[in-house]
């Protein structure tokens, strides 16, 4: 059994691989700026697990506390999740996003480089980074960010390397495509959907859907990442995607499919928001190859598990917040 704590353990991404890791028996200690939300939003609430401890501290207020927890635990592992990490509004507030992605995220790493316990940081970075792109990019494609979101991830992503560099720290950096799956807030593409056509409401297609992406179930994405902070090469980057990549219009048409809903009734063509990347597409070639990871979840699959998902709890999320809610 392996120690790890999870920053940022309440964010879906978060609370999936917590669930990945107790699934695979592991001890858990998971920290988040808020109290754990409601269970149908927490993957790890829905079984019965033992060895995880939750606590309620924030990156930009309770930094010493978490090192202080840190120090304490002695985990083999750091994984962190937390972050700012809407894209449009972090035009709003730029410096809240700086704050937590670049300034607490470099003071964290600070403090991490110091302990003799820790086996390996995994930094959870984002394709963002890279700005829009054409065809599958490598882990070395040059960053281009083009918002300041993006810019505040890639110069925590840019510090990083110095660490490496001087103080042999043991980082292992992952950018996933977009994920997906059963517990995702609801402010995200596909469970925004499946609520909206449910409750026959319209979702707003910016830019009519044009945009490409690819989208992985999170599982999947749990399988690479703790494959990459065991086997990882210390200082390498690693991309996590599917070779599968869809239009938002078309993947908002499959899902009104599936629905038995009619596309032009539940859709709003709407202006594309500021620094929207048109595309970005990762080559996963790399964790393949020397990892051995396959991703074994097909979005046909994953949606309709979404579907599942959203009518088995549709009363508790007809209730939950549908719209992103900032908090500095």
């Amino acid at each position: 059994m392996s120690s790890v704590v999870v920053v940022g353990s309440n964010s879906f991404s978060g609370a999936s691989f917590v669930d990945y890791l107790l699934n695979q028996g592991q001890k858990v200690i998971g920290t988040s700026r808020s109290k754990e939300p409601n269970g149908a939003m927490l993957p790890y609430k829905w079984r019965d697990h033992q060895n995880f401890n939750f606590h309620q501290l924030d990156l930009n207020q309770d930094l010493d506390k978490i090192v202080d927890l840190i120090h304490a635990e002695k985990p083999e592992y750091v994984v962190n999740f937390a972050a700012q990490s809407m894209v449009g509004e972090s035009w709003q507030n730029p410096d809240h996003w700086f704050m937590t992605n670049a300034v607490s995220t470099v003071k964290l790493h600070d403090a991490l480089r110091k302990l003799d316990s820790l086996k390996r940081y995994v930094h959870i970075s984002t394709p963002e980074v890279y700005g829009s792109c054409e065809g599958f990019v490598k882990e070395d494609f040059p960053f281009n960010p083009s918002t300041p979101y993006a810019v505040s991830r890639a110069a925590a992503d840019m510090s990083l390397k110095t660490f490496r560099a001087a103080y042999d720290f043991p980082v292992v950096t992952t950018r996933a495509a977009n994920v997906y799956g059963p517990g995702q807030q609801l402010y995200r593409i596909i469970p925004r959907t499946i609520l909206f056509i449910l409750l026959g409401k319209k979702i707003e297609l910016h830019g009519g859907g044009s945009s490409t992406r690819s989208f992985i179930h999170m599982r999947d994405v749990s399988d690479a990442t703790w494959k990459i902070a065991q086997h990882g090469v210390n200082g390498d980057t690693y991309h996590i995607s599917t070779d599968e990549v869809i239009s938002i219009r078309d993947l908002v048409a499959k899902i009104c499919a599936k629905l038995g809903a009619n596309f032009e009734d539940h859709v709003e063509i709407v202006g594309e928001r500021l620094g929207k990347d048109s595309a970005y597409h990762l080559d996963s070639t790399k964790v393949r190859t020397e990892l051995g990871w396959a991703d074994q979840i097909k979005l046909d699959v994953g949606i309709d598990e979404c579907i599942s998902w959203v009518k088995g709890n549709l009363e508790t999320l007809r209730n939950e917040p549908i719209n992103y809610i900032h908090k500095a």
